[in-house]
């Protein structure tokens, strides 16, 4: 069911909920007899539900909880929760800002500086939880953030882009060898 989309690669079409319809059919099943767990890396998710690797969306504690419910969050190594220790302080003022100060903010609290050791400190908030562990970070930064989750514990590291291909050159960056990462990294 996949389509060419270029030389030697194929994919498969994806669809969202918006362009689903359900209709009722001649079988209908007990809701008690459905499985809609997922198995991604070894792990066993009882629901099909990944929350997105934002700050708005996943801090430690959402993380905790979604991995309780049965699904998991993606905590952003490279969001507030890693550059400041104290992240709910920063997050109530972007709440409490106006529309014509909130850029500015954001823009001010996102200089901030990645620390590693609170990267070690929120994969351990996790842990120590008994959840599974999801954390992630962009391309250029995968190499380094990734060898640190390992470390502090993580159990999977998503590598996050808009676009992201095996092979990838920039004259301006180094970029990551997907294949050489892969094969390092001792967690998926």
């Amino acid at each position: 069911m996949s389509e060419w989309i270029g030389i030697n690669r194929r994919a498969r079409r994806c669809y969202g909920f918006d362009e689903i319809s359900l209709v009722p059919g001649r079988r209908s099943i007990n809701p008690e007899d459905v499985d809609t767990s997922v198995e991604l890396c070894g792990f066993k998710f009882d629901i099909p539900i990944i929350a997105a690797a934002m700050d708005g969306v996943v801090d430690p504690k959402f993380a905790v909880e979604m991995s309780k419910l049965g699904g998991f969050g993606i905590l952003n190594l490279e969001g507030v929760y890693t550059r400041y220790e104290d992240p709910y302080e920063v997050i109530d003022k972007i709440v409490s800002a106006t529309d014509e100060e909130a850029t500015r903010l954001v823009q001010e609290i996102y200089l901030e500086p990645i620390k590693e050791e609170l990267i070690y400190k929120r994969i351990r908030e996790i842990k120590e939880k008994d959840a599974i562990c999801v954390v992630s970070s962009i391309p250029q930064k995968a190499t380094k953030f990734g060898k640190i989750a390992e470390e502090a514990g993580a159990d999977i590291f998503v590598i996050q882009a808009t676009v992201l291909t095996v092979e990838h050159f920039s004259s301006s960056y180094e970029s990551v060898d997907l294949a050489k990462f892969c094969k390092e990294m001792k967690i998926p």
